[in-house]
């Protein structure tokens, strides 16, 4: 451990007394480590975001060598996903209790064990189960990465910290569905699991020796009865919007499920106004600036979210690529997503996040509306260049969201804050695609008699309904004031800005 991590362990959450021994401590092993940070939680969410989209590519062969119809692959991705509502929301205070570099690196640990399980299942409910324990590393590592990033840097470097650290949740995506393919192709299906083992070692590694090592010194209990509610009412909303669509439910069935989902939410919600320190701090939402980066992500992902769903099936099924040039297209967005690195600092201290958020978002909506234009006739280059600018706007988009967050956000609640931002996004995430798959269903009533023509029409249709909804996002970032998040933009405005909570 460094002198730097120790010093931090000590300290806790006293922002004054930290400010103060980062820069008595501003050694070169220190400024070592915190040049490390952002690498080791990029490696995080790199794991985390590859996982998913590489597995996607490989459902059929995996339910060929398990002996199961490809439609049961359904519970392997579902699982994951409830795993993560889960435990999302216990992350922060786990953090707070046990440490910052003990639960992330606890977090990489059960991920990568739970990814090394799942490549030796022999049956499809091993897997399942395998799945879950790897939803509960994952779970961690989002929050508690995030909340280490933000205890870390100043808030006047935490814009150029975390633009670095969002490039892997956007490269991820983009080469699950190439390097899933080639692994389908020249491998066998369960070295798409192994894939993770080597990284998540390394990142061990690396964490125990650099990152630092925040928690409270006096800590509330757990409000365990709020997690159950919240828990499990997340948990049955993730699963409603992964079976959304199918058809061994019946609408009544799925309005039950979704009635019962509300009902535990809204008792969460009697439950933490009359809780002293709740699970989730829901007061943070009388804070303008952490109020819009939550719902305006929230509304902007829901047009956003299901681009990867629809843009494989219209160059696959539609245009007739193959599963390998369809990744290859989707490349493009991680190369603009690394070359918007070095700007996007410098573009939110010239027009702050109310500029920066509306423009930015008006940009990502027409783009989406671009690729409903995209046919047989499309040349290649101007697809790849559709594909660069949405990687472009998209990350910028994250990059601001993630940080307006914690502009106005005390450092004492860092860690409520983060619960509460990663919890909605992977909800975001969820609708995302559950929309563009009911949308994708509406607009190609036969998915299995329609022809190549019907399917591009029907996919036009569905990204111009996600390309105006992300549009229409946009007014949610008008409610900003022009100074708010200048503590994190560096941003100043003409005028005074009013206080964020008014």
């Amino acid at each position: 451990m460094s002198r730097h991590t120790e010093a931090i362990a000590v300290i806790g959450d006293n922002p004054a007394m930290r400010a103060a021994t980062t820069h008595e401590s501003d050694t070169p092993a220190a400024a070592f480590a915190k040049r490390m940070l952002p690498w080791l939680v990029a490696v995080a969410f790199f794991m985390q975001a590859l996982d998913t989209t590489i597995l996607n590519t490989a459902i059929p062969a995996i339910a060929q060598a398990l002996d199961v119809a490809p439609l049961s692959m359904k519970a392997v991705m579902a699982s994951y996903t409830l795993s993560l509502a889960v435990f999302i929301p216990v992350s922060g205070w786990m953090a707070d209790r046990f440490g910052t570099r003990r639960v992330f690196a606890a977090a990489i640990g059960v991920f990568t064990l739970a990814s090394l399980l799942c490549g030796f299942a022999a049956s499809i409910h091993w897997l399942v189960a395998f799945r879950v324990v790897q939803g509960a590393g994952g779970a961690m590592m989002l929050p508690v990465g995030r909340l280490t990033m933000v205890r870390s840097f100043a808030k006047s470097e935490l814009v150029r910290a975390m633009s670095f650290v969002a490039i892997p949740g956007l490269i991820g995506p983009m080469l699950g569905p190439v390097a899933g393919g080639l692994i389908i192709r020249y491998f066998h299906w369960s070295m798409i699991f192994f894939l993770n083992v080597p990284i998540g070692l390394v990142g061990l590694y690396l964490v125990y020796r650099h990152l630092p090592d925040f928690r409270k010194q006096k800590l509330h209990r757990l409000d365990f009865t709020g997690f159950v509610l919240f828990g499990a009412g997340v948990a049955l909303l993730s699963y409603v919007l992964e079976i959304f669509g199918e058809h061994f439910l019946s609408t009544r069935e799925i309005v039950a499920l979704l009635a019962l989902a509300f009902a535990l939410l809204a008792g969460y919600h009697f439950h933490s106004v009359r809780m002293k320190f709740p699970l989730l701090h829901l007061a943070l939402f009388r804070t303008r600036t952490f109020l819009a980066s939550v719902a305006g992500g929230f509304v902007t992902r829901l047009g956003v979210g299901g681009i990867p769903f629809l843009l494989p099936l219209l160059y696959q099924v539609g245009i007739g690529m193959t599963p390998v040039e369809s990744g290859l297209l989707m490349m493009p967005q991680a190369l603009a997503a690394m070359s918007l690195k070095p700007f996007a600092p410098r573009l939110l201290t010239r027009l702050g996040y109310r500029g920066v958020l509306i423009a930015n978002t008006l940009g990502l909506g027409i783009v989406i509306l671009a690729f409903a234009t995209v046919s047989t006739t499309t040349p290649t280059w101007l697809i790849v260049a559709q594909a660069f600018c949405f990687g472009v706007f998209t990350s910028m988009q994250y990059t601001s969201m993630n940080t307006l967050a914690y502009a106005d956000v005390s450092a004492e609640d860092t860690s409520a804050a983060s619960t509460i931002s990663s919890t909605v996004q992977q909800l975001s995430i969820s609708f995302g695609v559950a929309f563009a798959s009911l949308l994708a269903a509406l607009f190609v009533p036969d998915r299995f008699a329609s022809g190549p023509a019907q399917m591009i029409r029907g996919i036009h249709l569905a990204l111009l309904v996600l390309g105006v909804l992300t549009l229409v996002s946009a007014a949610v970032f008008t409610r900003l004031r022009a100074g708010d998040g200048a503590a994190v933009s560096q941003h100043k405005a003409d005028l005074p800005a009013l206080r964020p909570t008014e």
